[in-house]
């Protein structure tokens, strides 16, 4: 195969595999499909709501019908008599005060929209997941692309040294310096590789399926710090968080239970209508057919149940405290977290900003070495130095870049504001799409 022929085929393949890459939606709605943390949230929403209907179906009147068809012999000394006999029975029971009863409903309904909420956490939590884990694997890949490129660079210019050796125009100290650099980068870039797998793994448990490419976020993006003073935003935080909201819904349900345990000593009353129709009697002895219509009033007083009910309101009272530190811990953590965002996302745009400055100092003073060694004022040492110093400074104005992107969704989901059009804002900081465009066209 001729040259022409060659780049065709790679540049045919360098298209496909970008024309497939994945934005940050794809990948979103691919989590939604696959995520089972999210799935098993939304069943509990079911659980919550059968649990409720059940509670309810408690309160509402119970009717049963019972029918009962004999083939019946009565023997009497030596006389004998055979004959059939039916017996019909309806019973409608209707709870009237049962307060059991009333704080099982109660309690249902206070799990069915903590289950939702809940649910809402998981939206949430798997909005910010998808955003953090992302960006996690274009950081890695990041990481070991500028390795790469050190390595290249500094390959290159261990050629030019190892021909400057052979005619001793150069110190075999500086062959050294550079032979040594070359395997601390090989080294950096072995660890590089394990984090760009890691990523991807991470990523993977999301959606189900391995990433094969993602877009890459754009080099020029406006990166502006979060508006509204702290204080602020953590009220907005304490009441919009669904998971402190959920933890109220816990603490109300387990109050609901205390009640449900000390209501079982109140007495129980029930109204009771029932409808007989048989002919046969005692011991299914023939009788004429009888119709019997029977209204009653039940009333059950509990007495002594060997202290279980006692026991019972005891560990409810002490599962309700539980729930009360729980929130508390929850609370805690999250105006931790709220702060914590809040000030890592504005201090990565200002050092973003400082970055970019040592960015440009770190290459003038790069080229301003290599020139000095040239004319043989500056060692290899030196160079190597100020080249290693270049690459670090765009590690770590990549690492600002993608730190500021995770801390601003971290600091929407602890606000409990996060949703899709989040992530629609933070898919328009990516790189076109060139699937996307062939859509649109």
């Amino acid at each position: 195969m001729n040259k022409p022929n060659l780049l065709l085929v790679v540049l045919f393949f360098a298209v496909c595999e970008t024309s497939y890459a994945d934005d940050l939606l794809t990948i979103y709605h691919q989590a939604l499909e696959a995520d089972p943390e999210l799935k098993a949230s939304e069943t509990k929403i079911k659980i919550g709501s059968a649990q409720k209907g059940q509670a309810l179906g408690e309160m509402l009147p119970q009717i049963t019908g019972t029918g009962n068809w004999s083939t019946n012999r009565q023997e009497s000394g030596n006389l004998g008599d055979d004959y059939t006999g039916t017996r019909y029975v309806v019973s409608l029971n209707q709870t009237l005060i049962d307060f059991p009863k009333f704080w099982n409903w109660r309690r249902a309904k206070s799990v069915e929209s903590q289950y939702a909420l809940e649910n809402i956490e998981a939206q949430q939590t798997l909005l910010f997941n998808v955003v953090e884990r992302y960006f996690a694997v274009l950081e890695a890949e990041d990481e070991l692309k500028f390795f790469t490129s050190e390595q290249e660079t500094t390959a290159q210019q261990k050629q030019q040294i190892e021909k400057l050796s052979v005619h001793q125009l150069v110190k075999i100290t500086d062959v050294y310096a550079i032979e040594a650099r070359l395997d601390q980068i090989k080294a950096s870039m072995i660890e590089a590789e394990a984090k760009v797998v890691t990523a991807k793994d991470g990523l993977k448990e999301l959606t189900n399926k391995p990433p094969e490419s993602l877009v890459k976020l754009r080099d020029e993006i406006y990166y502006k710090e979060l508006e509204g003073k702290l204080e602020d935003w953590l009220e907005v935080a304490k009441s919009e968080n669904p998971s402190l909201a959920a933890q109220q819904y816990a603490i109300t349900a387990a109050d609901e239970e205390v009640a449900l345990q000390r209501s079982k000593h109140l007495p129980v009353v029930e109204l009771q209508l029932n409808y007989f129709n048989t002919d046969t009697g005692f011991q299914s002895s023939r009788t004429n057919q009888t119709e019997t219509r029977v209204a009653a009033i039940n009333v059950n007083v509990p007495l002594f149940s060997g202290g279980t009910t006692t026991r019972r309101t005891e560990e409810a009272q002490h599962k309700l405290t539980l729930n009360k530190y729980a929130s508390d811990a929850k609370l805690r953590a999250l105006i931790k977290e709220t702060s914590d965002a809040f000030l890592s996302s504005n201090a990565n745009v200002r050092r973003i900003k400082a970055t970019r400055k040592a960015l440009e100092s770190a290459n003038k003073s790069r080229e301003a070495m290599e020139t000095g060694f040239k004319y043989g004022v500056v060692t290899m040492n030196d160079v190597l130095n100020a080249q290693q110093e270049e690459f670090q400074v765009k590690r770590d104005l990549s690492q600002a870049k993608y730190g500021y992107i995770k801390n601003r969704i971290r600091f929407m989901q602890a606000i409990g504001l996060i949703s899709e059009d989040n992530l629609v804002e933070v898919n328009n900081w990516l790189e076109t799409n060139p699937s996307q465009d062939d859509g649109k066209q």
